[in-house]
């Protein structure tokens, strides 16, 4: 299979994207996050999610962002949304605090445990098993809306930290389509045969709706050993010997960063992949260098 150079997909039409946000705990987290908002609103994405910590510990700050990214800008938010210490009346009262504020889009989430990744989970009492009572729950919840909110979930190219064998994961992931799932946005990786060999089991095992790729901008090298530590995604050899030197280098490891994002999603799109999520870290400087490879460009700005 011949690969298009940049300047080729350049030439074609350039593929959606969304990006991920998490809410600040600091003015000066929030000054960045601000700021990045401000600079990747114009690339016009399909929609921009804002996570929640460990436990829900963010509920507010991520409650409280996604309420002024829907009333000051023209972005479409996704607010996450778990099952973590909270009842089930608990948390379908801050969705409907969500469609209040006229957000219209949840990504529904079991969630970590209150003692962050890794840790074991335990369902609160009167709360939501899994993703899928949280999914069953948010369409039954107004039914004279219709469907209500748009649902995104997660799923796991390389198997989630609890998964018990693929069978069991294609399987969940089936459940939660069937309960009302719109589209799956997938954990990051690096290796594109991980992603696509993923999306073949999902689709042998009945699952039909998008599977998004989630794409990591992360350029500290030692963070992202220790959060694929947690999550399980593994880091490939070429990986680290790319960033191998480069502890002091910040703008040597953006460039790497965005390069590497690029190219997987150029290898991506030669097998029929248009849509991309990125994970930001709030660095919108990553995102806007990586999207301008993929021929991604802002939007001319509507006269007023």
């Amino acid at each position: 299979m011949n690969t298009l150079s940049i300047a080729d997909r350049q030439a074609t039409s350039a593929p959606s994207i969304s990006f991920e946000f998490f809410p600040p705990k600091s003015d000066a987290m929030a000054e960045r996050l601000w700021e990045t908002v401000e600079r990747l609103e114009p690339m016009a994405p399909d929609f921009v999610s804002v996570t929640y910590g460990a436990g829900g510990s963010t509920r507010e700050r991520t409650h409280d962002t996604v309420k002024r990214i829907a009333g000051g800008t023209s972005l479409r938010p996704a607010a996450h949304l778990t099952c973590v210490s909270a009842t089930k009346e608990d948390v379908l009262a801050v969705a409907d605090a969500y469609w209040d504020a006229g957000i219209r889009h949840i990504v529904a989430l079991r969630g970590d445990a209150t003692e962050g990744m890794g840790a074991a989970f335990r369902q609160h009492p009167g709360g939501f098993r899994d993703s899928v009572e949280l999914i069953e729950g948010l369409r039954a919840r107004h039914p004279e809306l219709g469907k209500q909110f748009e649902i995104s979930v997660s799923c796991y190219p390389e198997q989630h930290p609890d998964s018990l064998g693929w069978e069991q994961d294609i399987t969940f992931l089936k459940a939660k389509q069937d309960a009302g799932a719109d589209r799956a946005i997938s954990q990051f990786f690096f290796e594109p045969d991980t992603f696509l060999r993923f999306r073949d089991r999902a689709r042998d095992g009945g699952v039909t709706m998008p599977i998004i790729p989630g794409i990591m901008l992360q350029p500290n090298f030692n963070g992202l050993k220790r959060i694929s530590a947690l999550c399980g995604a593994s880091l490939p050899n070429w990986l680290h010997r790319l960033y191998e030197g480069l502890d002091d280098d910040a703008e040597t490891r953006d460039l790497v960063t965005a390069t590497v994002a690029a190219e997987l999603c150029h290898k991506l799109a030669d097998h029929d992949v248009d849509t991309f999520h990125f994970y930001t870290l709030n660095r919108a400087g990553l995102a806007l260098s990586t999207c301008r490879l993929l021929g991604v460009k802002p939007k001319p700005a509507k006269a007023a």
